[in-house]
């Protein structure tokens, strides 16, 4: 009808310079428009409305304004009706369309005021839906305006016939246009709203939805950013729905359903197959063999495993339909140009057309070039917003994971594995979602240009989709080929960040023993694999890319080549051939994004099987432990499923509320029985039970970066009554005097700035403010000085301390409280050997006599009843000592001193003097004393601000070369080059057209555009060959190294201050971008940028006057460039600062995981993950509103130039630690010792001082001492007295204030750190063990034989250990596993003993006397260490406030009864 109305009006409408429509269009299809748009959307909207009620909008006067306006429209549009029906009454008949038009747009101004009231009551603040049909209501009503205006002014008499409908339309226009402008304005917030609460909200919440589809709500943003360099307190609040609280469970319960399918699947299964078996197969009758058996077995493990990527498309799909929603409008209305370029170019041969065609035809372009941006951007902000809830939702699901999964899978994912997967492998799923819908898209867009290209150039378009035909299966190789290189390059990259976490955990014991070197080759090992996966890939990168560029010109080649030849009478003109490039031109995004998209999903695939794999590990069984009985542990127990028992026949019950000490050998299995009572080992069979609520103090301390405070209170509610108890209980209140913020000062990350000794208290502290009934206490008074170990017993842990009546369960290496436990747990090999009270062990005189046998006599000597020993156990114990005479000879003689001493007037006998809380009420609480100024010992991660430096684009030039970054430059321009020659050329051939000379020059124009074009690929391929193969990865290779090298000589002050979260951040996520990011942006950024530039030649060649445009528009894009890149820069560097927080929380909660599951703080964990997941996520909200409108090759410019300062930022931070402060050099050539030094191993310290950092007090004043070589020194003192800082200075981790120190007439201070280091051999107070085997960690160089290794097992007394392991030396040590390493195979002459006496074991002293070095040994002041003090050492350093007290014979300083002496007496020895 339409085209029938328009073909019989075509005079009146189109070929005239004053067109109109036809006034029945005008009356019909105009209005009736808006009105079908909103009949059809209202239902939908309103089941959106009942499904998300957002709460209740008072009545406002905009809302009044709006209301009244619908009604009126409703009575203007019922005007009409009633006036057409007063018509009919007075004999004028009037066309149905009278009577059908007012009537639908009646009924349509009442369901548009029903919904002005509906979404009122459903907390709408702003319609879209409203919004829209107002806007095309009044584009509608705009051409009737008009025509009515000419009819007017053309026929007054008729107007004045019809003078009400006149009056009504205005009416209703001007009314229309009042709702339009009134729509653009918000309501206020919902009541009770969150966003009425929340100081900084996202203006996004409130924002009107013109504001959002224009994303004109972030301008403020933007322009603050413009102004001055952003920071984390300009950031709005996360919008609720994008939060990890609601995010992530909203996965897991998905992730659930779906492993619960799974389950139930396979169970059906299971059923199925027993039924088969038929009804009287017996259960019990064995007649399967072997074979069968495995095969079901197989079968079983090629049951259907649970999918996590349908719990992803179930969680997060919805959302992301929307999206796509507007990606398949946007596509339809791409292929709206085309269409109007061939309109625009058949108006250029009708000179007699009218000239509003063209400028109509223009206009049209324009609009539709503007949709469609704004659509794309819609499209882009809900895939970025679903990415950004895909990667905190994977991140959260991972944290949670890794609070439960079992030990066993805690050796197949370590830290770094699960570090990468949380930053990598999260973030390739938020990547892949801005371009998913490609996937769907890109071959939809193809077939659509198809379709319009055979409309334009019929079945020649057919040779264009042959070639295309024949890439596919080049593409699918290379998609194959390229995801097996993905996952071997993943496997390396977890590979390296493991090791690197280990060093980083590790690198006090690495300067120590000059290791550095050799771990910096391995990790450079493991990268040059990682680079040679990468090298490959780009191989293959470089093929797919130069293949699918060229796709579209090979296709529109071999179409233009089939179209010329075939026919005689197929003329390619100049409308065939550019509309055809259009069309072309629209095919290459596609095709260039499709093999992109592949790549990437073939990337997320591998990214998801590995997390898929880590969420589906087993978990702990939170019902393993019963908690309804007292302490019981009964059964088998091992590590991990398939590991031999650990604990085996287990069989024990601890009364409630008594004292259970656990002793036994190193390794007989006292750590595992307290992790079986809080579930962490797998049981094998038997059961487990604990009455109430659980305390754990483990073996090693585990400390959080936080206040002191916050560390004891664990969450907990203050009150200051009982923290001070607390305090006091655990000897803590003298060490709040020494700290420099007290209990407010921040510990560091592990605990590094606190001793040992202090760690321990710490975590003691914590169990006791927790209020628990049962106390798991795993050797912890084992760190902790004597007289400090003596008052946590009898203040805490013992039978009248704060624990008294609560069940305790105390592993314990020292026997001097033995006597006062309830009951004794004796274990050997894993097995209970023997139960009962200290009296009736010892009669029994089996394996807790022989326990005590390994230990000092002096050590049982009980100070606070001096009880005497049965005959046989006395006997037992000088029996031990007959085969080692110097030993024996030497307690013989300490014993004589000490029972002089005994005797002494001065030495009563010392009296239980516990000090009650109540007594001290007059003590300074922490709370009342004087606030300090505390420097953070942890800095907030520096961020740089503003433009990114040209030095950091020199920097990364530099790494690629910088004569060969000039060369390929002019290679991306010559390749841009020859695509613009074979435009022009093309547009040479179509003018062959005009000049009837299209059959003479066809080979010829074929045979050019042909070569152009495969220059094109030449250059493509070399390009890529040259840049991606070789120059980045060059590049991704010196800024990799330079950053190892530099972290690797900061100084240890350096990692104190720096968490490990953030320089793995730097190592995974930012070596990342390099190695993958920032190639492709330098590549696509510089087709881009030589696209334009020849873009902007062309076009003012053929057209000069352009030249006097392209000034002002290159500022103005310029300027925009500038405006929008200064925010976009800057969010990105603080979403790179706020990666690191998460990483280092991660890695100290999986470091405590069992601490923080026997308190119970799992949620509370969870919930500061996710504030942290959340603070990151504030920043992908802000970066994905980075949304302007951008179309065309100069905003591409502007988008491409913005992406790469955002990316560049990467090299930016890891450049950032490579100039590091260093330390001293490894090596001074000109300084080098002799290979033989020290040869005597003489140690002299003259008038040495020495400080932590500059501004500090010093830790040592003017320390003058002499060692001969040979002679064994201990050094003994308080906490603080400055014992560890004599390591550090003679390994030079700390330098001299002022002094020297000098081994062997050779200044330290003047030769290199590893000739120092690796000449003196030390046992650190606390070994890690890197993940590898035992041998690997013994015997890193392996210098040594097989034999030497077993020596120096016996001599460690860890031989039987080994021995029984089924791996021997191939024993695999677990990431992070600490324990003693064993005296290391340095055959120097000084030797280092750090406070190791407890973990040595049994033997000590024999150890200490067969060192024929210069031994000196750092010792806490325990009553075993004290005792190797006396027994093996010639002379004893007293180290008091830094300075040296006493330096004597021990025997002379126990005659001194100086500080020594007081040491003595306390340990119980005097």
């Amino acid at each position: 009808m339409l085209v029938l109305l328009f073909s019989q009006d075509s005079n009146f409408t189109k070929h005239t310079d004053l067109p109109d429509l036809p006034a029945c269009f005008q009356l019909s299809v105009l209005p009736w428009a808006p009105c079908i748009f909103l009949w059809l959307t209202s239902p939908f909207y309103i089941f959106y409305l009942k499904r998300n009620n957002r709460g209740y909008i008072m009545m406002s006067i905009l809302n009044r304004i709006k209301t009244v306006l619908g009604l009126i429209l409703w009575i203007v549009c019922w005007t009409d009706l009633f006036s057409s029906f007063h018509e009919m009454s007075q004999n004028q008949l009037k066309p149905p369309v009278y009577f059908v038009t007012p009537l639908v747009l009646g009924m349509t101004m009442l369901l548009a005021t029903f919904l002005i009231q509906f979404e009122r009551l459903k907390g709408v603040q702003s319609s879209g839906v409203l919004f829209i049909f107002w806007t095309i209501s009044v584009l509608c009503a705009i051409m009737p305006f008009r025509s009515k205006i000419m009819n007017a002014s053309q026929a007054e008499v008729s107007v004045l016939n019809d003078k009400l409908r006149f009056t009504m339309f205005y009416i209703y226009f001007g009314l229309t246009l009042l709702q339009l402008i009134l729509s653009c304005f918000n309501e206020k917030p919902p009541l009770f709203s969150s966003v009425v609460t929340d100081p900084n909200v996202c203006p996004e919440t409130t924002a009107g939805f013109l504001s959002k589809m224009t994303f004109w709500w972030f301008t403020r943003m933007a322009i603050k950013g413009y102004k001055s360099p952003l920071e984390n307190k300009d950031l709005w609040s996360l919008n609720k729905h994008d939060s990890s609280e609601l995010v992530v469970p909203n996965l897991l319960n998905e992730w659930e359903v779906e492993k619960s399918k799974a389950q139930s699947e396979q169970s059906v299964k299971e059923q199925a197959a027993f039924r088969k078996a038929g009804p009287g197969a017996e259960p019990n009758h064995v007649s399967v063999s072997p074979e069968e058996e495995e095969v079901l077995l197989s079968k079983r493990k090629e049951a259907r495993q649970p999918s996590f990527l349908r719990a992803l498309l179930r969680a997060f799909g919805p959302y992301f339909l929307i999206g796509s929603a507007f990606k398949l409008l946007q596509d339809l209305i791409t292929f709206v140009n085309p269409q109007l370029l061939r309109m625009l170019i058949a108006f250029t041969k009708q000179p007699q057309a009218p000239s509003w065609w063209g400028y109509s035809l223009a206009f049209l372009m324009f609009s539709a070039s503007l949709l469609q941006t704004l659509i794309l951007h819609q499209h882009f902000q809900y895939c970025f917003v679903t990415g950004m809830r895909l990667r905190s939702g994977i991140v959260g699901a991972i944290y949670r994971k890794s609070l439960v999964i079992t030990n066993e899978a805690k050796r197949s994912s370590t830290v770094g594995e699960v570090v990468n997967l949380m930053s990598v492998d999260a973030q390739r799923f938020m990547d892949l979602t801005t371009f998913l819908n490609m996937l769907w898209s890109a071959p939809l867009q193809i077939v659509l240009a198809l379709f319009f290209l055979w409309q334009n150039l019929g079945p020649s378009v057919l040779a264009g989709v042959a070639v295309m035909v024949l890439l596919i299966p080049f593409n699918a190789f290379i998609a194959m080929k390229t995801r097996s290189y993905q996952v071997e390059q993943m496997k390396y990259k977890d590979e390296r960040i493991k090791l690197m976490n280990e060093i980083l955990n590790g690198i006090k014991v690495l300067k120590l023993y000059a290791w550095e070197t050799s771990f910096k080759q391995k990790i450079l090992q493991i990268r040059q694999k990682e680079l040679h996966v990468l090298r490959k890939a780009s191989y293959l990168s470089a093929l797919s890319t130069m293949a699918w560029t060229s796709a579209p010109f090979l296709v529109a080649l071999t179409t233009f080549a089939v179209f010329v030849t075939v026919d005689v009478n197929n003329i390619l003109d100049a409308e065939k051939a550019f509309v055809s490039l259009s069309l072309f031109n629209i095919l290459r995004f596609p095709l260039n994004m499709l093999p992109q998209v592949i790549s990437s999903i073939v990337q997320a695939s591998v990214s998801l099987k590995r997390i898929q794999g880590f969420l589906s590990h087993d978990e702990l069984d939170p019902e393993s432990v019963d908690r309804r009985n007292n302490a019981v542990v009964n059964g088998k127990f091992s590590w991990a499923k398939q590991d031999q028992a650990a604990l085996d026949n287990i069989n024990v019950m601890v009364p409630q509320g008594s004292l259970l000490a656990v002793v036994g050998h190193v390794g007989c299995g006292k750590t595992s029985l307290v992790c079986a009572l809080l579930g962490e080992m797998e049981k094998l069979e038997g059961q487990i039970s604990i009455q109430g609520s659980v305390a754990y103090v483990p073996q090693q301390a585990w400390i959080q970066n936080a206040t002191l405070r916050d560390n004891i209170l664990f969450g907990r509610p203050y009150a200051e009554q009982k923290y001070r108890c607390v305090l006091e209980a655990c000897a803590l209140t003298p060490d709040l005097e020494v700290l420099p913020g007290g209990d407010q000062t921040e510990i560091g990350e592990k605990g590094i700035n606190l001793s040992g000794g202090q760690r321990q208290r710490v975590s003691l502290a914590r169990a006791l403010y927790s209020g628990a009934d049962v106390y798991l206490l795993d050797d912890p008074l084992s760190a902790v000085d004597a007289h400090v170990a003596k008052h946590i017993f009898d203040n805490v842990i013992g039978p009248e301390g704060a624990l008294k009546g609560k069940t305790r369960i105390l592993v314990t290496h020292g026997i001097s409280f033995l006597p006062q436990v309830h009951n004794i747990l004796v274990l050997v090999e894993g097995r209970v050997s023997e139960m009962g009270s200290y009296q009736d062990l010892l009669k029994q005189n089996g394996a807790f006599a022989e326990f005590l046998r390994n230990y000092s006599l002096e050590d049982i000597i009980e100070d606070d009843d001096e009880e005497e020993f049965p005959d046989d156990a006395l006997s037992n114990h000088t029996d031990m000592v007959d085969n080692e005479p110097v030993v024996n000879e030497a307690r013989r003689h300490f014993m004589r001193q000490m029972s002089i001493m005994s005797n002494d007037p001065e030495n009563p006998k010392k009296m239980s003097r516990r000090r009650r809380c109540s007594e001290r009420r007059h003590l300074e609480s922490p709370s009342e004393k004087k606030e300090l100024k505390v420097e953070k010992l942890i800095q907030a991660e520096t961020t740089e601000t503003g433009r990114v430096k040209l030095k950091v684009y020199w920097e990364y030039a530099k790494a690629v070369g910088p004569l060969l970054s000039l060369f390929i430059c002019v290679l991306y321009g010559c390749q841009s080059a020859t695509s613009i020659g074979a435009n022009v050329w093309l547009s040479e051939w179509t003018n062959d057209a005009l000049l009837n000379r299209t059959q003479d020059r066809v080979h010829m124009r074929v045979g050019v555009y042909a070569a152009l074009g495969i220059s094109q690929g030449a250059l493509i391929l070399a390009n890529c060959l040259l840049c991606r193969v070789y120059s980045m990865l060059k590049a991704a290779h010196a800024t990799h190294l330079h950053m190892l090298h530099a972290v690797l000589r900061a100084p240890q002050a350096f990692f104190e201050a720096t968490p490990s979260g953030r320089i793995l951040n730097r190592f995974s996520k930012d070596v990342d971008t390099i190695d993958s990011v920032i190639p492709e942006n330098i590549d696509i950024w510089m087709h881009t940028f030589w696209y334009t530039v020849n873009v902007l030649i062309v076009c003012s060649a053929l057209t000069p006057v352009f030249l006097i445009v392209i000034a002002p528009l290159t500022l103005l894009y310029w300027w925009v460039q500038r405006f929008y890149v200064a925010t976009s820069r800057q969010l990105k560097r603080l979403e790179s600062v706020s990666r690191s927080p998460i990483y280092s929380h991660f890695s100290e909660t999986i470091t405590g995981t069992s601490v923080i599951r026997a308190y119970g703080r799992n949620t509370a964990f969870v919930l500061l993950s996710d504030m942290k997941v959340w603070s990151r996520s504030r920043l992908d909200a802000c970066s994905s509103s980075r949304m302007f409108s951008v179309t065309m090759s100069l905003n591409w410019m502007v988008r491409m130039t913005s992406d790469l300062e955002s990316n560049i930022v990467a090299v930016e931070r890891v450049k950032e630690y490579s100039e590091t402060v260093t330390e001293a050099p490894w090596i001074v050539k000109d300084k080098q010792p002799p290979p033989d030094w020290p040869p005597k191993g003489n140690v002299e310290f003259i008038d040495y001082s020495v400080r932590y950092r500059e501004g500090l007090d010093l830790v040592l004043r003017n320390i003058s001492l002499e060692v001969k070589g040979g002679e064994k020194i201990g050094i003994v003192g308080r906490t603080g007295a400055g014992k560890s800082s004599m390591t550090l200075c003679l390994f030079r981790l700390l330098e001299a204030a002022d002094g020297e120190i000098v081994i062997d007439e050779v200044k330290i201070s003047e030769i290199g750190l590893h000739d120092l280091r690796s000449k003196l051999t030390i046992i650190p107070q606390e070994p890690v063990l890197f993940s590898g085997t035992l041998r690997m960690n013994l015997d890193p160089f392996e210098k040594y034989s097989e034999e030497d290794v077993w020596k120096v097992l016996e001599l460690s007394h860890l031989k039987k250990f080994v021995s029984n392991q089924p791996s021997k030396l191939e024993l695999e040590c677990s990431e992070g596993g600490e324990n003693l390493r064993c005296l290391v195979f340095k055959k120097k002459k000084i030797l280092l003993l750090h406070q190791n006496g407890t973990k040595l074991g049994k033997g000590f002293g024999a150890c200490c006397v067969n060192i024929k070095k210069t031994l000196i040994m750092i010792h806490k002041e325990r009553v075993h260490m004290l005792n190797s003090v006396l027994f093996s050492c010639d002379r004893v350093l007293v180290l008091d406030k830094g300075k040296i007290a006493e330096f004597d014979t021990p025997t002379n300083l126990l005659a001194q009864k100086g500080i020594f002496y007081g040491m003595a007496k306390d340990a119980g020895l005097a």
